[in-house]
């Protein structure tokens, strides 16, 4: 059975390899406002768990065509904090105004998941979770804002930061799991996978001989 990242994130994809799996990946290139505004009111964990659904039945049926025998993984993240629901920034001026906004904050993170496993290119099963994991923000300075925005790298995650990269840095502490902040929880993913019949270590790659 093959294993795939509904995802281009290239630190899900990271976190996976290391944790043992050979992902087939599959961009869904969901237009995630869209799908945010087609929402009545949802709640935050509804909203990540819509967003991950809709990316996981962009790419079902060309999943479908090319692994017959799959379960597919989709993920979204999105920050809480201050009462809003923050995504990518997608631009430096608003990675920067939304950092001068989380230094010394604590936020939550939300990661919905998505889970659809095809035997014989069709859907045997399909299942959904999310998890929350508490943020507590360092206080950067101005200058290290700057720096940091001017990396790149926060522009297209979501919250605009990251704990396995630069961004780990001004993040003082996280209450709950790491590898969600990342972009995909080990043991939600985990559960999630036993729910619609697979065990992750039927999933493994073999140890390096």
């Amino acid at each position: 059975m093959q294993f795939v990242l509904a995802s281009q994130s290239p630190a899900r994809l990271a976190l996976l390899r290391s944790a043992g799996l050979d992902p087939a990946v599959f961009v869904s290139g969901v237009d995630e406002d869209a799908v945010a505004a087609a929402l009545p009111d949802p709640s935050p964990s509804e909203l990540v768990m819509a967003l991950a659904a809709a990316k996981a039945e962009a790419v079902v049926d060309q999943v479908a065509a090319a692994h017959p025998d799959a379960v597919v993984v989709a993920c979204d993240s999105m920050l809480s904090i201050h009462g809003q629901m923050v995504g990518k920034p997608g631009s430096p001026e608003v990675a920067r105004s939304r950092w001068a906004a989380m230094a010394g904050a604590t936020g939550e993170l939300l990661t919905g998941h998505a889970v659809v496993r095809l035997d014989g290119g069709t859907r045997a099963k399909e299942t959904s979770g999310w998890e929350s994991t508490t943020v507590r923000f360092g206080t950067p300075s101005a200058h290290e804002i700057d720096t940091y925005v001017a990396s790149g790298e926060p522009l297209q995650v979501a919250g605009g930061f990251t704990i396995d990269g630069r961004g780990g840095w001004f993040v003082d502490g996280l209450d709950g799991g790491h590898t969600s902040v990342i972009g995909i929880s080990l043991p939600l993913t985990r559960r999630l996978l036993a729910e619609v019949g697979v065990s992750v270590v039927d999933l493994w790659q073999p140890p390096a001989s």
